[in-house]
């Protein structure tokens, strides 16, 4: 057994018995194509043998975003980014997935998972506010705490799926 940190998007390894695509399903699709959850799960079935699994975290809609929202979130934001949990979990099995284990994370996970993400830069600026590095950087997250406190907090969830490849 051997475990393997590269991209998988036009790999010739596999099937391998395990995968794992925690956030990071839009390095499955083509760059040049809008982001397409089908497309991804098509590309991890290729991947993993029958019988083998995926574990998958994905984002999904809590519910539909209101035009306000997503002006509110990253640049080009659009209803059609995301599938609610159900239609995410019926295209993982029209891919050739059956789902063994279905959970979202909690509020508080998605605010550790946020907060988390931006603090050493915050604490860095706070230090730092004259850095010739830190108008930038301040730009750059600033616009990630907007999009998720004025945007998708509440709306976009996180769903983890444990998907078995059917035989």
């Amino acid at each position: 057994m051997a475990f393997v940190e590269e991209s998988a998007l036009g790999t010739d390894r596999g099937p391998a018995d395990a995968v794992l695509c925690l956030g990071s399903s839009q390095a499955l699709c083509d760059p040049e194509l809008p982001y397409d959850p089908a497309a991804v799960l098509r590309e991890l079935r290729r991947l993993v043998r029958p019988g083998g699994r995926v574990v998958l975290g994905e984002g999904f809609w809590e519910r539909t975003p209101t035009a306000t929202e997503l002006a509110g979130m990253w640049p080009g934001a659009s209803a059609a980014d995301h599938y609610a949990l159900g239609d995410l979990v019926d295209l993982a099995i029209e891919a050739g997935f059956r789902p063994a284990w279905i959970e979202t994370a909690s509020a508080e996970e998605w605010e550790e998972f946020e907060s988390g993400y931006r603090y050493d830069t915050e604490v860095w600026l706070a230090a730092h506010p004259d850095h010739p590095l830190a108008a930038e950087t301040r730009e750059r997250v600033d616009r990630q705490r907007s999009g998720w406190l004025k945007g998708y907090r509440g709306v976009l969830g996180i769903a983890y799926l444990t998907l078995v490849a059917v035989a």
